[in-house]
């Protein structure tokens, strides 16, 4: 059956939805509209390997499933594992000439948790043994499924329940562990930052990351109302407010090279994001300065890489 398009300016995005309704996301999940964008980038001819999560958990209650193309579930620690393993078995059976040949794309999906923490080992050696799968981490920045527990992705200053907001503490004392750093330091082809509240972005990127050989990462950034206590109906300017004040700004690493998608001539002040997030209420004056100045330098620190780039 011939595939049917929506237009949008200049973008072409599939009418079907791959990933069905009738899911149990909250109302206003950010993740799941991340998803399904990223299910509309991927097309039907993918296998799709999905760690432990609020994914896992939300599309898959026994004995029903939200997914329209093949997918499997695997543990918190080894969906990079598993893919590698799908995307050598396909390699192998096409060569002996077992299945036609065919680009059927291997996706690993995780969330921040199951990527920057118990994933790691896995995630690190797919990429150093050089597999040809795209890996996308879903970040809402916790372990949100199992309680709003902190994780390694957990900014500075947020409280959750694992670091809580006290008399005596801030929350997470911590910094938010770089995974986009971590995967451009395996010197892999592509690597790049996505947002939902970017929806054509984040689509050309899942796009471009399946589409190019070798392992490709792709880290997007998903708003979570229940975990970061905001309003359902602000996610989307949740987000857009985490990429105007440089907290989570949008760009690409291909073949070595840096690119920034969404370049403001000034950053809006990290105040503005911090504020509408319960996460953050507890915050004094002293410690929003503190995440500005930091968020100043790494943006700063960023920008030279692009202008290094260019050059």
């Amino acid at each position: 059956m011939e595939e049917k398009f929506i237009k949008f300016g200049k973008n072409l995005v599939p009418i079907e939805e791959l990933l069905a309704p009738g899911h149990s996301f909250c109302i206003g999940c950010g993740e799941a509209l991340a998803l399904r964008l990223a299910c509309k980038a991927l097309g039907k001819n993918v296998i799709i390997a999905n760690a432990t999560g609020c994914m896992e958990i939300c599309t898959s209650p026994f004995p029903y499933t939200s997914w329209r193309v093949p997918w499997m579930h695997t543990l918190f620690e080894n969906t990079a594992a598993e893919i590698s393993g799908a995307e050598a078995g396909l390699k192998i059976l096409m060569e002996k000439g077992k299945m036609p040949e065919k680009d059927i794309k291997c996706v690993a999906i995780a969330g921040d948790g199951g990527t920057s923490d118990i994933g790691l080992q896995a995630l690190s050696g797919a990429f150093e043994r050089n597999h040809d799968f795209l890996y996308l981490c879903f970040d809402n920045e916790a372990y949100m499924n199992t309680g709003i527990q902190r994780s390694s992705a957990t900014p500075y200053g947020a409280s959750t329940t694992t670091a809580p907001a006290g008399k005596f503490s801030i929350g997470q004392t911590t910094q938010k562990k770089d995974m986009v750093a971590i995967a451009v330091a395996h010197n892999i082809p592509y690597v790049a930052t996505a947002c939902p509240s970017y929806p054509f972005d984040l689509i050309n990127k899942v796009k471009k990351g399946a589409e190019i050989k070798g392992p490709a990462y792709v880290h997007i950034l998903s708003v979570c109302p229940t975990g970061w206590r905001i309003a359902t109906d602000i996610i989307i300017e949740i987000g857009q407010l985490a990429v105007e004040t440089g907290i989570f700004p949008l760009y690409e690493v291909e073949q070595g090279k840096y690119k920034l998608n969404v370049d403001r001539p000034k950053l809006k002040p990290v105040e503005e994001y911090l504020k509408p997030q319960g996460r953050y209420r507890h915050l004094p004056k002293e410690e929003i300065e503190k995440i500005q100045e930091r968020v100043n330098q790494e943006y700063t620190r960023l920008k030279a890489k692009v202008t290094a780039s260019a050059a």
